[in-house]
């Protein structure tokens, strides 16, 4: 009997870009900045990216934009996702929040923007200074992806 295997290589896209953005604005506020400086449609995608594991449960925020005349791909997603544990017992004080992180070495960051298709480096520099020049943006900056120990969370 033959034995294959698979790996994540396998379903991930060979020409993606992972952009770093540090913002304190709300997902939906920064997906219409992001239209309105970029010129792109961000919609928010019918799903979001579910995480489970043992004890939590997380949905991550998504939205996505395909330009058709380059077949170039956008995706919008929030690493951050808060949520209030009530605890018996503890009186006032009964509510503590939780986050929980899509990508957890990078914390400090709070959306990434994957950008998969044909890109040069010159379209994701112009892409990165265009961002940058929000004035609700602290940075934003190109992750090295080979780097990322979690990337497999960004496949979807």
């Amino acid at each position: 009997m033959q034995v294959h295997t698979v790996s994540f290589d396998d379903f991930s896209c060979a020409n993606y870009y992972i952009l770093g953005i540090h913002s304190t604005l709300e997902d939906y506020q920064l997906a219409y900045l992001l239209n309105s400086f970029l010129g792109i449609n961000f919609k928010r995608s019918l799903n979001d990216i579910d995480f489970k594991n043992k004890t939590n449960e997380a949905y991550f925020p998504l939205y996505e934009y395909t330009d058709y005349n380059t077949d170039n791909d956008w995706f919008l997603i929030s690493n951050i996702y808060k949520t209030n544990i009530k605890e018996s017992n503890k009186g006032l004080f009964s509510e503590n929040e939780t986050r929980l992180y899509l990508i957890p070495e990078k914390k400090k960051v709070d959306y990434f923007l994957k950008l998969e298709g044909e890109f040069t480096r010159n379209q994701i520099d112009k892409t990165i200074e265009v961002i940058n020049e929000i004035s609700q943006v602290i940075t934003s900056y190109n992750i090295d992806t080979n780097k990322l120990k979690s990337k497999e969370f960004l496949i979807f």
